[in-house]
């Protein structure tokens, strides 16, 4: 029975990020003694505002697909066939997954009230990915492993990491937003971490990519839109003529290939236009209706949030993080290739968004510089542990290793390290 209860939960609430970003403001509000129309209005708002993110993320998600077909195409690289596929590995520990989120969840909420962290881990998403790659890293470690050993431990690990993730780096985010009333819970924190560390060796905060001064010629890059567009649209139009003809035309159907190139450019602009739109208003409402939840229940408790929320703070860093890092990544692309060591593809949509937070982060506390060496610093991150960690999944998921972020690295990795340490010792 409480098995059904909490994949039921899972599901259906912590797994659905606007679901849960809604209940989180229902509650709020309620506790905050708000008037109905005003619990309504915060309510819908919230939702609205995380759908509208959503969408402008499903908008450009359709080109970073694109982009990365098209790029590995010219490039020439096909990826590594998998011996055992991640669909099958899900058919099986899925549920397992599922009920170690809901159980871990529970479990941060009373790590944060005990020990007064203070921040609540609301990317929902992400919450079933890394409950994901923590269950493929203790099978691959123990195969035999019980079902309720593997939910519980998987629960634990998952709990710690939602409660101090968003601290370790919180210090560093308020500087970056020079505010304290959310928190930073993405996969991507220790690229931003080491962006922000390093950014002051390179650059000076002063001299930040909002305020570098461009000719008047090229003003217009200025605005996050058109610069977005054109810098896209140049990339998948050189990536399309490069590219096998043949995969480019599967891509752009009817169309020029040239003309769909640029469309994919505008369509990636016209995306980050609608999540930036939608990352303020669901902010401008979960953060008010938050006050009730951390005045009543858990006092002094902010929302720990997906990475797109600082990317109004420094838009055009997060287009610098992105290529840098796509940049990077390519370059090693080739190395690896050339030298025999591995065959990896670009992952567009890890390349641009924790890209894009490092490039934040990196800019804050190293101008436009610090934003080049965030991007770096997570394609080096995407680079290397995609060829180190596929092997490692080699008996359950090695696709995780192509969809991965900074932090799910590195999950694994001491999971996988520790874990073996342990058998050793113990010769299990």
């Amino acid at each position: 029975m409480w098995e059904a209860v909490l994949e039921w939960i899972a599901v259906n609430l912590l797994g659905q990020v606007s679901i849960l970003i809604g209940l989180i403001a229902l509650v709020g509000l309620i506790l905050q003694g708000k008037k109905f129309e005003e619990v309504v209005l915060g309510t819908v708002k919230a939702i609205a505002g995380v759908l509208i993110m959503i969408i402008g993320i499903e908008a450009f998600i359709g080109g970073l697909i694109a982009f990365q077909t098209v790029v590995s195409s010219a490039f020439g690289i096909v990826s590594p066939t998998p011996t055992r596929t991640l669909a099958d590995f899900t058919a099986a520990y899925a549920g397992m997954s599922v009920m170690a989120l809901a159980l871990g969840f529970f479990i941060h909420l009373l790590l944060t009230s005990i020990l007064k962290i203070r921040l609540v881990y609301l990317t929902g998403h992400l919450m079933y990915w890394i409950a994901l790659i923590v269950t493929a890293a203790l099978v691959e470690l123990y195969p035999d492993i019980a079902s309720g050993t593997l939910i519980l431990v998987t629960a634990i690990i998952c709990a710690l990491y939602w409660t101090f993730q968003p601290l370790y780096i919180h210090k560093i985010l308020k500087i970056v937003t020079k505010t304290d009333t959310f928190g930073f819970g993405h996969t991507s924190s220790f690229a931003g971490f080491l962006a922000a560390k390093l950014g002051p060796y390179v650059g000076k905060p002063e001299h930040g990519s909002e305020t570098v001064k461009i000719p008047d010629r090229i003003s217009f890059l200025k605005d996050i839109t058109v610069s977005t567009a054109v810098v896209v649209g140049i990339i998948m139009v050189i990536s399309a003529l490069f590219a096998d003809q043949a995969v480019v035309a599967n891509q752009a159907g009817d169309l020029n290939s040239i003309v769909w190139a640029l469309l994919q450019g505008l369509r990636f602009a016209a995306g980050i236009t609608v999540l930036l739109y939608g990352v303020r208003m669901f902010l401008a409402e979960i953060v008010p209706a938050f006050k009730g939840i951390s005045t009543r229940i858990i006092p002094g408790a902010r929302p720990a949030l997906d990475c797109p929320v600082i990317f109004p703070y420094a838009p055009t860093a997060v287009i610098i993080g992105f290529l840098s890092a796509t940049v990077i990544f390519l370059i090693c692309m080739v190395i690896f290739g050339a030298i025999g060591w591995a065959a990896i593809v670009p992952p567009m949509i890890m390349l641009f968004f924790p890209g894009g937070a490092a490039g934040v982060f990196g800019n804050a506390f190293g101008g436009w510089k610090g934003a080049v060496l965030g991007g770096v610093i997570n394609g080096l991150f995407l680079a290397f542990g995609q060829a180190l960690t596929w092997p490692l999944l080699a008996n359950t998921a090695p696709e995780l290793a192509t969809l991965a972020d900074p932090d799910w690295y590195i999950l694994i990795w001491v999971i996988l390290g520790v874990g073996r340490i342990i058998k050793a010792i113990t010769g299990g």
